[in-house]
């Protein structure tokens, strides 16, 4: 049976909760063991599994602080959403390869989210990020 609006809600809500606390453990555990995890765009293209996951989000941890995450509109499918946020924190460490020197950040995020069958875990995370937006406010001057 597919998974309901609010059970999707309540899944990605839980990882971003981890993302927002730098909970890698928790992050990881709302992935599929064998989940696809593809930032578009990101060196290593999509990667499969939890341990392939975890160097993006250790990594991200340390470049970016202070994180909240808002949800600005969410599509809904037979156990697939799709969610619009917006991102906003500070950059102190290199996020996507920009010195971020602690500036303050603020971007958009597309999330394409898959869910398994079981509706328990998220079997593949693509996330598309406004590159444009982090450069302009990330000047490498």
């Amino acid at each position: 049976m597919p998974l309901t609006t609010k059970e999707m809600d309540e899944k990605l809500d839980e990882h971003f909760g981890f993302e927002a606390t730098d909970n890698v453990e928790g992050v990881l555990a709302t992935l599929a063991p064998d989940a696809t995890h593809d930032i578009v765009g990101y060196p290593t293209g999509p990667t499969y599994g939890r341990a392939k996951a975890r160097p993006f989000y250790e990594q991200m941890f340390a470049d970016l602080a202070e994180s909240t995450v808002t949800s600005v509109k969410r599509l809904y499918g037979d156990n697939f959403m799709l969610d619009e946020s917006l991102w906003e924190g500070r950059a102190p460490g290199r996020p996507f390869g920009l010195d971020g020197r602690n500036r303050p950040l603020k971007f958009r995020l597309l999330h394409v989210l898959e869910f398994t069958p079981d509706g328990k875990q998220i079997q593949r995370e693509q996330v598309w990020l406004d590159m444009a937006a982090i450069i302009q406010q990330l000047p490498q001057d």
